[in-house]
């Protein structure tokens, strides 16, 4: 992996990752378009970053996370559905990582979800996150354990699927994927280093370091002008994207081109 690619996959992970519209999916385009291999740095690499944009949230909510612990409890309540399912269907989800087609797919099908969702789910005007409310948006992130569904759209789905306003949906989508990724990407990072001891030595920790503060930069921008976008104008926008995202996908497996991340 070059310094460039790292760069470029940082930006793509920044913009992305709370954005309705799956990280995952652009990855995997941008990794054939820069013609990487998937080797086993890249993909740790591609898991790490997630950090950077992890610690985004942390910085631009830091008085969120400096309330009671009832705010870290509701975030308790909606983490543990995905972590158990995710826990015990892992090496499935491998799988289907692995085909690229079900991430085009899935593309596809949440876009179309995306164009009416406003008109389907019609928010009550509720700021709060009651333990009810964080544990069924917890329910609705599991969804997002198939690949191309989109963490943030599901919980931001979810959320006002249960009265919340677009807002205060979004919010808690990325107040969630604190623990959520934390928790994921710890995981996959201890398995990359216990296969190889070496694999974040020399180079690749400055590459590492690097990716994590674009991503870090990228998605606080992102964040951002993702809440003041989505409260004015919701999510058909989003829907079209990820419509195209997903044809171009699969325009590109047509013509044979290799989008394997495994």
């Amino acid at each position: 992996m070059t310094v460039f690619q790292a760069i470029v996959i940082a930006i793509v992970e920044g913009l992305t990752e709370f954005l309705p519209v799956s990280s995952t999916g652009h990855m995997v385009i941008v990794q054939a378009l820069l013609g990487m291999e998937p080797t086993d740095f890249t993909k740790a690499y591609m898991v790490n970053i997630q950090f950077g944009a992890i610690l985004s949230v942390v910085v631009l909510y830091w008085r969120r996370f400096m309330q009671s612990m009832d705010f870290y409890w509701k975030l308790f309540a909606a983490f543990i559905p995905a972590a158990i399912i995710g826990f015990a269907l892992g090496d499935a989800i491998d799988l289907l990582l692995e085909n690229v087609t079900v991430v085009a797919v899935a593309l596809l099908v949440g876009g179309l979800v995306l164009l009416f969702v406003d008109r389907w789910f019609q928010p009550k005007g509720v700021e709060k996150v009651s333990y009810g409310r964080a544990f069924g948006i917890g329910l609705f992130q599991c969804l997002a354990l198939v690949p191309g569904v989109s963490r943030s759209a599901a919980t931001i789905i979810g959320g006002m699927g249960l009265g919340l306003t677009r807002k205060h949906a979004a919010e808690f989508s990325f107040f969630l994927a604190v623990p959520t990724m934390a928790a994921a990407s710890g995981y996959k990072m201890l398995q990359s280093w216990r296969a190889d001891p070496e694999i974040f030595a020399g180079d690749h920790l400055g590459l590492l370091l690097l990716g994590n503060a674009v991503a870090f930069v990228v998605a606080m921008l992102a964040i951002r002008g993702f809440v003041d976008f989505l409260t004015r104008h919701g999510f058909r926008a989003f829907g079209w994207y990820r419509i195209a995202v997903g044809l171009l996908l699969l325009v590109l497996i047509a013509l044979g081109q290799d989008l394997s991340m495994a």
